[in-house]
């Protein structure tokens, strides 16, 4: 008898034990998520959708609001599919990684090798500089260009800035530029002889099992897909106007859902396609010809985390889309937030996640 009361008395403080451990997350997610609902009603927002993974694993997976409001269709963080907005940079960077560890193109060399037809500028421009948005390539000139609705292949893309003077020698100065990354697709695609959107899904998509990953089609039927909303005078969510994204799906065209994303995220930090050598390629912040860091690898933010360890980010900016992707490889933890709504800062909303998330 008493070795029963005694083995009752184990097992109960091994369930107490297992309870007070599994606490802290569970603390984190409930504070997680009272701030994602107030981040919504603030902002707004239609439809939201958050996904956290730790140790490669989804600790917190969340829908918040509507992907659609007619008929009210609620968001569900795996199959929801948004529009990942600048995130498509950060894909871009690792298909351009994984071209660079197959011996297929050389980030310091002339653009010009794999473009030759591609207007001469008073510069030369390296791959390396391109990606880290230190070509001298403009960006969009206004909205009427950053929400064009004309449908175009990467290549006849290229005919909006190709015959615009470099904004300075490249090296010289860090200036973002969606622009350059179509740019960096054209020049990626000739290097390896096929398009880039089919290269990104063999290579990326498909081994990391990003099932609902895709580019984003004009007019294509995409199942779950989210509508895409923008804030009304009154700062109600009312439709976007369509938006033609093929010819920039580099730098801004993908479609996800935010459970893809971490799977994506977690490349950098449990590498299944990539070298690490590759992975500090993307990662590691450029420098300006003085020297001068830039907080700008390749298709990634290089930042300093709470905890004064690395920090890779990316934040999205497009039409009924605004978004966030944090890695902390250090504390092998991924954070990325969706949402269907233009022009919402998510900045300071994934600091107070990382303050949640990241120990």
């Amino acid at each position: 008898m008493k070795q029963i009361i005694a083995s009752i008395m184990l097992l109960l403080s091994a369930i107490g034990f297992t309870q007070t451990a599994e606490n802290p997350n569970q603390v984190k997610i409930k504070t997680a998520k009272k701030l994602a609902k107030k981040f919504l009603r603030k902002n707004r927002i239609m439809g939201m959708s958050i996904s956290v993974s730790k140790h490669g694993e989804l600790i917190w997976s969340k829908g918040f609001g509507y992907s659609n409001k007619k008929p009210k269709t609620r968001v569900i963080p795996d199959t929801t599919v948004f529009r990942v907005a600048s995130i498509s940079k950060s894909i871009t960077a690792v298909a351009l990684a994984k071209l660079v560890d197959d011996n297929v193109i050389e980030l310091d060399s002339s653009i010009y090798k794999y473009v030759p037809n591609y207007p001469k500028q008073d510069y030369d421009i390296t791959v390396r500089q391109l990606g880290g948005n230190l070509a001298g390539i403009r960006h969009y000139k206004d909205n009427v260009e950053y929400a064009l609705n004309k449908k175009m292949s990467i290549t006849e893309g290229l005919d909006l800035f190709k015959n615009d003077s470099l904004l300075f020698e490249p090296g010289t100065h860090y200036s973002y530029s969606s622009f350059g990354f179509v740019l960096l697709s054209e020049v990626m695609q000739n290097a390896c002889n096929t398009p880039f959107n089919d290269y990104v899904c063999k290579t990326i998509f498909e081994p990391l099992n990003m099932t609902c990953s895709l580019m984003d089609v004009s007019d294509a039927v995409v199942p779950n897909l989210t509508q895409f909303y923008k804030s009304s005078v009154l700062r109600h969510p009312v439709i976007a106007k369509p938006v033609a994204n093929e010819y920039k799906v580099a730098g801004g065209g993908f479609l996800s859902t935010s459970e893809d994303i971490v799977r994506f995220g977690n490349e950098l930090i449990f590498p299944k396609i990539l070298s690490n050598e590759a992975i500090a390629e993307i990662t590691t912040s450029q420098r300006l010809t003085t020297g001068e860091k830039t907080g700008y690898g390749i298709g990634f933010s290089t930042e300093i985390s709470k905890n004064g360890t690395p920090k890779y980010y990316h934040t999205g900016g497009g039409v009924g889309a605004s978004t966030i992707l944090m890695i902390f490889p250090k504390e092998e933890i991924v954070i990325t937030v969706l949402t269907n709504l233009t022009g919402v800062s998510m900045t300071d909303f994934g600091k107070e996640l990382e303050h949640i998330f990241v120990d």
